[in-house]
């Protein structure tokens, strides 16, 4: 798969190592390409050049590449990169990063973006996760068809720890996707069991989200509507 990725800082080039690393061509595009930056990921083609260019992304290759990734420190900056990738290269995904999170509203199809991903709002969730055994939270949402990446460590006290995963009935438009326990992930099959203490990750829409939340961890939506009337 090739991928372009607008904007060479921390994100940037972190999302292209690990890119690399599993086998994809990368190419960074940056205003900033000098030799330092070019020497902290030489394994990736490297472009000198502004992502907001209609010359430059011709010069890029948008129209030969599968993904394009906006990920400068600018909103607005990946958002008219969405737009020029999917208007005017017909690129078949695109994923911008969110900075700021009062302008996620705009990252949408209509602006081109498949997938946005909110920093600030991953960070949240990481740390609403690691303090909440048994809360839904969501990871990240896919714009264009209103689903979304959740999470939720499963209780102990969890009516499904210990059933296998093909006797349970998710929620209409809920698919388990991962298993993390112990620090591994899992690729769950039906003869997998859940455990206490899984961190389980699924993809839903959110007219589902309360649904999965109430019947994998039934006391957690009493413990807030207790905390409401507080």
């Amino acid at each position: 798969m090739r991928v372009v990725i607008a904007g060479a800082g921390s994100v940037g080039r972190s999302i292209a190592r690990e890119l690399i690393r599993n086998g994809h061509t990368v190419l960074l595009v940056d205003r900033e390409a000098d030799g330092e930056r070019v020497s902290k990921v030489p394994e990736a083609s490297w472009l000198q050049a502004d992502a907001c260019e209609i010359e430059a992304l011709s010069e890029a290759g948008l129209a030969d590449c599968d993904v394009v990734v906006a990920a400068t420190g600018d909103d607005k900056a990946n958002l008219v990169l969405s737009l020029l990738a999917k208007t005017e290269f017909g690129v078949p995904r695109t994923v911008a990063r969110v900075n700021n999170p009062k302008n996620e509203w705009m990252f949408d199809e209509a602006w081109g973006v498949d997938v946005a991903v909110s920093t600030p709002r991953l960070m949240t969730a990481l740390v609403e996760e690691a303090v909440s055994v048994g809360d839904l939270v969501r990871i990240f949402e896919f714009q264009q068809g209103r689903a979304m990446m959740v999470e939720m460590t499963l209780p102990v006290g969890s009516p499904y720890a210990g059933s296998r995963v093909g006797d349970v009935t998710f929620p209409g438009d809920t698919v388990l996707t991962g298993i993390i326990r112990d620090g591994s992930p899992i690729a769950p099959s039906r003869d997998d069991a859940l455990e206490p203490l899984d961190e389980l990750l699924f993809v839903t829409t959110p007219d589902a989200e309360a649904e999965l939340e109430s019947m994998l961890s039934p006391g957690t939506r009493h413990r807030r509507e207790d905390e409401d009337e507080d």
